[in-house]
């Protein structure tokens, strides 16, 4: 596929999954805006990443109206197109507090990232992906379908996510093509700032439990966000594909 030219606004790149796909359409030729709130990963990433001018790191917090409108300003400003957005950018939660100690505070800030960001985002680049003929990719999560305890924010932002992506392909389509990931467990250790960046450890009963035999990598999520920017996926809009290695079609008996 020939996407030299083309720009790409990812959100939440400095990091993980999000960086694993600004390093897979940079491979592409495809030139890269990272709109990241960590200025330490937001930088290493394009020094670490390569391709020299084809990638611009613009610290940006999504859930900030101003912001978004600036980094989208300042990708025109440069490039003077946007072709495609990826919204990445969330706050992963594990376990966390029970929904009676959750607080308004904690809540309303995964909302506001993983959800209000994707539809700042969106809002303020679609004048421009509809002109381009672009696509959006949504990174949503299997929590959107499956929990474990004390997820509850999480959960509702990234079942949000699913729910705008459809509802977006629905309003923007024929000129905008909308789609979902879902992610299911992704090691992204290798993947973090470097502060932050540790050596995979798991156990051959983690890799075993996905029927696909392995815990899922951020160049998975990252090969099919390009597919699904492509020409060749012109036909598929709408979509939530599960990227889990199969887990959540298994069936767990303790």
């Amino acid at each position: 596929m020939d996407m030299h030219g083309k720009v790409a606004i990812v959100t939440g790149a400095g990091q993980g999954i999000g960086k694993a796909i600004a390093l897979h359409f940079a491979q592409q030729g495809i030139r890269v805006t990272i709109a990241e709130i960590d200025e330490a990963a937001g930088s290493e990433t394009v020094e670490e990443l390569g391709h020299p001018g084809q990638i611009l790191y613009i610290p940006t917090d999504v859930a900030v109206e101003d912001q978004v409108q600036d980094m989208v300003a300042r990708t025109l400003q440069l490039w003077g197109r946007v072709d495609f957005l990826i919204n990445n950018a969330g706050i992963a939660q594990a376990h966390g507090p029970t929904v009676a100690d959750l607080s308004l505070e904690r809540w309303n800030r995964v909302l506001a990232v993983n959800l209000t960001g994707l539809f700042l985002c969106t809002k303020h680049t679609s004048p421009h992906l509809k002109a381009q003929h672009g696509a959006i990719v949504n990174i949503a999560s299997t929590r959107a379908l499956m929990s474990e305890g004390n997820t509850e924010a999480y959960a509702a932002s990234k079942g949000g996510v699913v729910a705008i992506s459809h509802a977006l392909a629905v309003s923007l389509g024929p000129n905008v093509r909308v789609n979902c990931i879902s992610p299911g467990w992704i090691d992204v250790s290798g993947w973090k700032k470097r502060a932050l960046r540790r050596e995979a450890r798991h156990s051959p009963e983690d890799h075993a439990q996905h029927p696909a035999g392995r815990i899922g990598r951020p160049e998975d999520v990252a090969a099919l966000a390009l597919f699904l920017i492509s020409p060749e996926a012109s036909f598929i809009t709408g979509a939530n594909f599960i990227v889990d290695g199969g887990m959540t079609r298994k069936m767990h008996y303790i």
